[in-house]
């Protein structure tokens, strides 16, 4: 009995779970990264597209690039935006379809999602329309921190 538990253990340096190689993308040439804090909190993240990836880096270059980076607090506030959308997506609808949990009941989440993204958007808007230089590049800098 203790030689079959002996081999099911794992030891404790042992990694729980191995992340892809295509989870983590290169920077581009020329855009300036932050290291991710070193944290042992637990997380959750979602996947976004490509397109997506590709238009929040050059976002966030010509944010941190930009002399007047005030400019680009509506870029910012899309950005918000479309990741609340994109998260909310992920985190909840994605449930609800693996589920199969039926058309009607996936729409009227889809309707009452949808509600939440526009409030919730519209709050932050509110506030990112507001910032200055400095505060718009920690969010961008926490942005980096998140992909």
């Amino acid at each position: 009995m203790a030689a079959s538990a002996r081999k099911t253990a794992r030891p404790a340096t042992h990694p729980a779970a191995k992340v892809p190689a295509k989870a983590h993308a290169k920077p581009t040439a020329g855009v300036k990264r932050t290291a991710a804090p070193a944290t042992t909190e637990p997380y959750l993240r979602f996947y976004n597209s490509k397109a997506l990836r590709a238009k929040t880096q050059a976002m966030l270059a010509a944010l941190e690039a930009a002399p007047d980076a005030v400019k680009h607090r509506d870029a910012v506030a899309d950005l918000v935006a479309e990741f609340t959308e994109v998260g909310m997506d992920y985190y909840y609808l994605k449930a609800l379809r693996l589920a199969q949990v039926g058309f009607v009941a996936e729409q009227s989440a889809r309707l009452g999602m949808s509600g939440a993204a526009k409030i919730i958007s519209s709050v932050c808007r509110k506030f990112i329309m507001r910032m200055d230089k400095e505060q718009l590049l920690i969010v961008a800098r926490h942005i980096r921190e998140l992909g």
